[in-house]
């Protein structure tokens, strides 16, 4: 077992060089208009695609962890896109690397979730998947310092994804962080009839209203919203845009949304 898992998509999906990778996903940042300063969220759902489609709308969610000092640890949810799995997988390697760095596996919360009957242990799942992947330089450029949990997503049910959330939700050093686009492949126009109707389904978390044609990372939706609700978290709806507003070509689209979770103060 190689105890690093190296990138599979950079140079594909984000800037390969390090230079490059860090200048563009600081330009990303610098982006994103100014927020009333309001504490950390709780959670987030961003989009991963490639940084030219779905960058831009992450950033307005990774933008809020500017000043996140206390986040030490991040719990990132994705589903799989090329390996099936049953349950939720975890990763054999024991860090992540992106062109900007290794990250740690945070090994104390991997092993309380090991002891699920829905988690198991899959390098395969892992290898290829770009879902995790992608999320990892922002959350490198803006908390620098955290160790990870990373959850690859395939057939489980939502009670299955809430149940390992409950398990390692923690306090305020972990971030939750579900990894999803919206609608794929929709002329322009309808996309973002249906994203907007996903996006106030998100809003009123009824989890139930939302499919896997609406959202490809539906199923850690799902469960997010069902720990969200329980706890009483609030929502926000960051930003909703799709590929043909950041890329151009608005004859089959892909949604995107950024979504931010609060503890009630």
């Amino acid at each position: 077992m190689d105890p690093i898992r190296p990138p599979a998509v950079a140079g594909l999906f984000y800037p390969e060089a390090p230079e490059d990778l860090d200048a563009e996903v600081g330009r990303l940042l610098a982006a994103v208009a100014p927020k009333k300063p309001s504490g950390a969220p709780k959670a987030l759902i961003v989009p991963h695609a490639g940084y030219m489609y779905s960058g831009p709308i992450a950033a307005t969610a990774y933008g809020l962890l500017k000043n996140a000092k206390r986040v030490t640890r991040v719990v990132l949810l994705g589903p799989v896109h090329r390996v099936p799995v049953r349950g939720l997988a975890l990763p054999e390697a024991t860090a992540f690397a992106t062109p900007l760095g290794t990250v740690p596996i945070d090994a104390a919360g991997a092993t309380a979730l090991k002891a699920l009957p829905q988690v198991c242990v899959s390098g395969a799942a892992h290898a290829p998947e770009h879902s995790l992947e992608v999320q990892l330089p922002f959350l490198q450029r803006v908390l620098q310092k955290f160790s990870l949990l990373p959850l690859a997503v395939g057939d489980a049910t939502p009670e299955e994804v809430a149940g390992c959330l409950e398990r390692v939700w923690g306090g305020p050093e972990t971030l939750i962080v579900v990894s999803s686009d919206l609608s794929h492949y929709l002329p322009y126009d309808v996309a973002r009839r249906v994203d907007r109707n996903t996006a106030e389904a998100i809003l009123a978390f009824k989890h139930g209203a939302i499919g896997h044609e609406h959202a490809c990372g539906a199923t850690a939706v799902w469960g997010l919203l069902i720990v969200a609700q329980r706890r009483g978290l609030h929502v926000e709806l960051l930003d909703l845009r799709n590929s043909g507003d950041t890329e151009g070509d608005r004859g089959r689209v892909v949604g995107y949304g950024a979504f931010a979770f609060r503890e009630a103060a």
